[in-house]
């Protein structure tokens, strides 16, 4: 593939947004991928424009070389609230785990309350395998941006529910973790309580210390 003017930011602006898509999908290279994504996700888009942008974005989530998924979350990321709605119905279109994972950290860094059932729906049950581990690490996270960022007591209250279910009933120690950091961000009574019960109960050296650190910073 031929892509010279890509590297003259001004001018690949002004080209055609569904040329720069094919190109995109065609790109031979992970650099010629991330260059059109850091591009398209910085032009100036009509609302046409920006879900065809978005869902090409999503595509490449599920692109093999690392560095191609990583740029299309912060494109996706930086064209939320927008990028929201379309990223929830390719998490639910989709059984492939590694675009669902990309699609949850993609989630968990906007921080919208769109994705809050979703979120919870990943934390889910009491077990999990190691891989399903890692995301519902990511979804914990997420949480806080979501609590941090509404007004609405309802979500606020599920979201501390959730929290304080991961670090009281869970047993892996990764998940704990994560819920003590979001229970310190959201800095509520009831996410101080939470934390304050589990300072008592916790077994784990290493998130008996988040926790000391979390309730030292409140």
């Amino acid at each position: 593939m031929n892509l010279p003017n890509i590297k003259d930011n001004d001018n690949f602006k002004a080209l055609d947004t569904a040329w720069a898509i094919e190109q995109l999908r065609r790109a031979s290279t992970p650099t010629d991928a991330v260059t059109l994504i850091q591009t398209l996700s910085s032009k100036n888009l009509t609302a046409v424009d920006r879900n065809d942008i978005i869902t090409a974005l999503i595509e490449m989530l599920n692109h093999h070389h690392p560095t191609v998924p990583a740029a299309a979350v912060e494109a996706l990321t930086k064209l939320a609230p927008d990028s929201v709605e379309l990223l929830i119905a390719a998490f639910h279109a989709s059984k492939d785990h590694g675009l669902q994972a990309y699609i949850v950290q993609t989630l968990a860094k906007i921080g919208d309350d769109r994705a809050l059932d979703l979120l919870l729906e990943v934390i889910g049950v009491a077990v999990a395998n190691h891989c399903q581990g890692n995301v519902r690490r990511v979804a914990a996270r997420g949480l806080a941006p979501i609590a941090t960022n509404s007004n609405n007591p309802e979500v606020i209250q599920r979201i501390l529910e959730k929290l304080t279910w991961a670090l009281e009933k869970t047993e892996d120690w990764a998940l704990r973790y994560a819920a003590a950091v979001s229970l310190q961000e959201i800095a509520t009574i009831d996410a101080i309580t939470a934390l304050q019960k589990a300072a008592i109960e916790e077994q784990d050296s290493v998130v008996q210390v988040r926790i000391k650190t979390a309730l030292e910073s409140l």
